[in-house]
Formats: C-alpha cells, sequence, structure tokens
C-alpha cells in the first residue's frame, strides 16, 4: 500500500517503488517508439524525474516529456561547445566546482555580481551549458546537484527580472529534478525584495531547496559544514580552500568534458536530432493530443533540474 501526503498543503505523493515502477511502465507505453529510439530520455530515471516533476501524473509527464524532446530538438544543448560559451565564462560568474558536497553531489557555483555580457541569449546558452556538463561530470546515483551563490558585490545593478524568468522556464520545463539544495551565501538586506519579485516564478518545491546563510551566523555556518568538507570548500565560502577560479584551468576542464560529452553522443547515446527519429512539426500535435486529454486540476511542482540525452548517472539506473 503506498503512503501519499495530502496535496491540499502542497506535498507531492509519495509512492511504493512498486507504483513507481507502473507509472514509469506506464509513460513508456505513451510513448511509444520513441522509447527505443531514445534510451537515455525515456530510461526509467529520467522518465522518474518527469513523474516526480508532474506529481505522478502519467499524460502530464508524458506532455512535458514530448516538450523537452521538442526543445533539444530546436535548441541542441548538447551541442554547445567551450569555444561557443568561452567568453560568457571570463568572470566566473558560473563554474562547476572541482569538489563535491558530502552526497557526492556536483557543484555549481554562481557569483551573479560577476556578469559580464550583456545579452540574454548568451547567458542563458552559458548556463545551459554549465547544466549538461555538470549533469555529465556528476558522482551521484540520484543526479542532484547543488548551488553555490555568492552575493558578494551584488547589487540592484545585477537584477534581470527577464534573464531570471528565462533561466526558471527553461529549467524548470526542461531540467526537473535534479537541484538538490541551493545555498545563498550572504545575499544583502536590498535582495529580499527582489527574492519577493523572483519567488512567483519558482515552483513550491525547488523554493524549499533554497537555504540563506551568513557567515556571521553559526547556526547558518553549521549547513555548511553539514554538507561539505570545510577542507575542500572555498574560503569564500567559509571553507579553508584558498584556490578560487581560474580561467585558464577552467577552459582546459570543459575543453576535456566537450571531448567526454562528445564520446556519449557517439556511443549511440546522442540527442534526437535525426529526423528519422519524430519531425518537430509532430511534436506540438503530441503536446496538444495530451492537454486536451488531461483534467484542468493546477500543475503540480516540478525542480529546477536538468534531464540529458547522453548522462551516467541515467546510464547506471538503468542498467541497475
Amino acid at each position: 500500500m503506498s503512503a501519499r501526503k495530502s496535496r491540499g498543503n502542497g506535498s507531492e505523493k509519495v509512492l511504493s517503488s512498486e507504483e513507481q515502477q507502473a507509472k514509469i511502465n506506464e509513460v513508456k507505453k505513451l510513448m511509444g517508439p520513441l522509447t527505443e529510439k531514445l534510451p537515455v530520455l525515456c530510461s526509467d530515471a529520467s522518465i522518474l524525474r518527469y513523474l516526480k516533476a508532474r506529481n505522478w501524473n502519467t499524460k502530464k509527464a508524458n506532455k512535458m516529456l514530448r516538450e523537452t524532446l521538442k526543445w533539444k530538438l530546436e535548441y541542441k544543448p548538447e551541442k554547445i561547445s567551450w569555444e561557443d560559451i568561452a567568453l560568457e565564462a571570463k568572470t566566473g560568474k558560473i563554474y562547476r566546482a572541482n569538489y563535491t558536497d558530502k552526497q557526492g553531489r556536483t557543484v555549481l557555483v554562481m557569483r551573479p555580481s560577476s556578469q559580464n555580457t550583456e545579452s540574454t541569449t548568451g547567458q542563458i546558452r552559458y548556463l545551459v551549458y554549465c547544466m549538461e556538463n555538470a549533469i555529465l561530470n556528476t558522482n551521484s546515483t540520484d543526479g542532484y546537484m547543488v548551488w553555490l551563490i555568492d552575493f558578494h558585490g551584488w547589487n540592484t545593478s545585477c537584477l534581470s527580472l527577464k534573464v531570471t524568468r528565462d533561466t526558471a522556464n527553461i529549467l524548470q520545463n526542461h531540467y526537473p529534478e535534479r537541484l538538490g539544495l541551493a545555498i545563498l551565501y550572504n545575499p544583502p538586506k536590498v535582495f529580499e525584495s527582489f527574492w519577493v519579485m523572483v519567488r512567483p516564478f519558482l515552483e513550491s518545491k525547488t523554493f524549499k531547496k533554497v537555504k540563506f546563510v551568513y557567515s556571521n551566523n553559526p547556526e547558518s555556518q553549521k549547513i555548511m559544514e553539514d554538507n561539505f568538507n570545510v577542507e575542500e570548500l572555498e574560503t569564500s565560502f567559509g571553507g579553508k580552500n584558498p584556490v578560487g577560479f581560474n580561467y585558464e584551468d577552467y577552459a582546459r576542464r570543459m575543453v576535456e568534458g566537450d571531448k567526454k560529452k562528445t564520446e556519449f553522443v557517439d556511443s549511440g547515446f546522442s540527442s534526437p536530432t535525426s529526423k528519422s527519429i519524430l519531425s518537430k512539426s509532430q511534436l506540438p500535435d503530441s503536446a496538444v493530443s495530451d492537454a486536451n486529454s488531461q483534467d484542468s486540476d493546477d500543475e503540480s511542482d516540478n525542480e529546477m533540474q536538468p534531464s540529458n540525452l547522453a548522462l551516467p548517472d541515467d546510464k547506471l539506473q538503468e542498467k541497475k
């Protein structure tokens, strides 16, 4: 028998492993031939994330999965290379740390005050690149990641509701169930007003995973000690590691990461760019059909976390 939490308080259903597998199988049936043609996007681990994002509603999960496929066909996130976004990375505004948290989750460091371009398109493209790279290099079995957001030097000039809205849209719709924890480190008082404006863009489950941490608050620092090895954690986040962002070293790591990504694509776990899989003109019809067949109840929560077409954690869980 499954245990279920009330939806009245915004909580999601909790299903037994048998019920979860039944839901996964139902989505695979709805996906039809795409299940065989897209083994990673339609793996158990991937479908599970979409089901959680849609509170176990199989039709909604199927619709969301097909919309991600359409987005990947058009955006081609796996084709973004280091050369495409190297300029965006110059200041270290986003980068994958060379350490993980205590659960082995990939850590993405973000410094909003280090924004160095004005192109919304370029900024979003770089974020997508970083997310793809982070997932490809994850060591955690569940595929979750951690965001460390450093507010040193942040002020209202760093605000961009458009970037925030576009970011939330892509991450929540096409990268579900990936965020394990987001730490906002030393946010200034003025940020609270911006946070009130940002909150409507975020799903409630995502919002609950955001923690405010202050360097002068012992209780806040315990959050860092509980989640990170202080010897590895950067000094800017209260750790003991004095090594910060180095562009040249990071560039070398990312070029190596691109080679790894290419190997996965060439090995057969490629993105659905072939016309033989499904034309883009067919996808909207599928999505509309799914939408029309669903009840008009509210959409359930989905997370700011990614799903990829060639990811090692999906492959590992699929083998299991």
